[in-house]
């Protein structure tokens, strides 16, 4: 994507790396939509600032995810605190997040930290920067607090929640939602519990289990892949942004 040639040749490395672009089809000079994708190539401070730039230099253009809300998504404490502040507690199950802790320094206190919190092992370990980085979705099963210390803070420390080898993955896009099952953990016995200790990594939870056969997609799929139909969504959605503020434009 370019930003009417705001853009040096030496961003233009990377474009078109899950983008959306949709320009207003009843005016060619005025562009309503512009989406972009914040990749490995994309995530430096000065693309930030173009952004941003470009946002107030044009107020008549929407942003899909604007910078903020990436920010907010790329820290697994702000984006978990979003679904505990939901409050849920008249519904029907349960909705909430497991018994965490955040550790941003100092492995050596992990064990003292979980002791004090009362939190039950195993225990999930993961980064808490999500960069789009394949570090960033590293996970580790632990099963004695000890080998936490190994690990490199920040992080977040999870109870582990037996789900049956799944996870369900919800893809919201305007008025669009999509359910899609993927591959989690397996869950773990008494018995089991009771036999294994130490650290155990995998390179990211979709890839952990045996017991999901019925998953609809491999965790090979990557980005919005995993979503069924994610272009017809995506092209509707984009269109539907193009049509809503051509309806809000005062009569000439």
């Amino acid at each position: 994507m370019r930003l009417n040639g705001e853009i040096s040749h030496r961003d233009r490395e990377g474009e078109g790396e899950g983008e959306e672009e949709a320009e207003n089809e009843v005016g060619s000079s005025q562009e309503i939509v512009v989406g972009y994708a914040l990749t490995s190539k994309k995530k430096r401070k000065e693309w930030r600032e173009v952004i941003e730039e470009y946002s107030e230099k044009h107020p008549e253009v929407t942003i899909l995810d604007p910078p903020d809300a990436i920010q907010h998504l790329q820290n697994r404490q702000s984006m978990l605190q979003d679904v505990a502040d939901l409050n849920l507690s008249d519904c029907y199950g349960k909705v909430g997040v497991p018994r965490e802790l955040f550790v941003t320094k100092n492995p050596s206190t992990i064990p003292y930290e979980i002791t004090k919190a009362g939190m039950k092992l195993p225990l999930v370990a993961k980064p808490l920067v999500v960069d789009g980085t394949a570090k960033s979705h590293e996970l580790f099963l632990a099963y004695d607090e000890f080998s936490l210390s190994e690990l490199e803070p920040p992080l977040v420390l999870q109870e582990f929640v037996n789900h049956g080898g799944l996870l369900f993955k919800i893809y919201i896009v305007g008025e669009t939602i999509k359910v899609v099952r993927r591959f989690s953990l397996p869950n773990i016995s008494e018995h089991e519990l009771s036999k294994v200790d130490g650290l155990f990594r995998f390179p990211r939870v979709s890839c952990a289990a045996a017991s999901a056969d019925e998953a609809d997609l491999d965790p090979t799929i990557a980005g919005y892949g995993k979503m069924p139909d994610y272009e017809h969504v995506f092209t509707d959605f984009l269109l539907s942004l193009v049509q809503n503020k051509f309806k809000k434009r005062p009569d000439t």
